[in-house]
């Protein structure tokens, strides 16, 4: 089942000669399921896109369906209420609040749409993440490689249609990075977890099930690579 489709999606910076193409009539669309690693050099718009999909920067034309809901057809409030409710978002320097211990900090995407946390969710969660025993820890006194993996739990906690990471090892040790990658991939095989990457590491892109190459905003490759 399709989850995700992007139609002609143009994103422009500035007007006239001054003009900045950072995507240029990019379309694919990710089955359920699938896990996505998105790839190109520092400036091709690679996470422009992410931000576009994720609902937090509008393009200039084009069109991103979620689960069959037109994303820029939202007004503000509805636009943030779909975005707590079915985007969870991973990025790489954590955004972990700082006055928040790890549970308030994976919950509160929840506490912030008023639903309750399921504690039965949230235990698993927590075991898979490997946090037992530091809920009450604020970030400050986690490791690195802890914060990203609160930062998970944040974005799954609500089981959201589509999972997008931008970067999320690039601020991680070789150690780190690949625990987190493997999270990542389990949490995918396991919950079905729709999962779009973003990283210049084509290592990190090979975990993937599929990768799509953007260079100078527009789309070079597009290859499944397993199933």
């Amino acid at each position: 089942m399709e989850i995700l489709r992007v139609s002609h999606l143009s994103k422009i910076y500035g007007s006239g000669e001054t003009a900045v193409a950072a995507l240029d009539d990019i379309s694919f669309s990710v089955e359920q399921g699938d896990f996505v690693a998105i790839i190109g050099p520092s400036g091709s718009g690679k996470s422009t896109l992410l931000h576009i999909l994720g609902g937090v920067d509008r393009p200039t034309a084009g069109k991103v369906l979620i689960d069959g809901t037109d994303l820029y057809s939202l007004d503000e409030s509805r636009l943030a209420i779909f975005r707590r409710r079915q985007i969870g978002l991973i990025y790489q320097f954590y955004n972990l609040l700082p006055v928040l211990n790890v549970e308030e900090n994976i919950t509160l995407p929840l506490l912030l749409d008023g639903r309750g946390v399921n504690p039965d969710r949230l235990s698993e969660l927590i075991g898979r993440l490997g946090l037992q025993g530091r809920l009450g820890y604020l970030p400050n006194q986690l490791s690195g490689g802890q914060q990203q993996r609160v930062s998970i739990g944040r974005a799954l906690i609500g089981d959201p249609a589509l999972v997008l990471a931008d970067e999320p090892t690039g601020n991680l040790d070789s150690k780190n990075s690949a625990e987190i990658i493997e999270l990542l991939r389990a949490f995918n095989r396991d919950y079905h977890q729709t999962t779009l990457i973003i990283t210049h590491d084509e290592r990190i892109a090979l975990q993937a099930n599929r990768i799509l190459a953007i260079e100078d905003g527009r789309i070079t490759r597009d290859e499944v690579i397993r199933r």
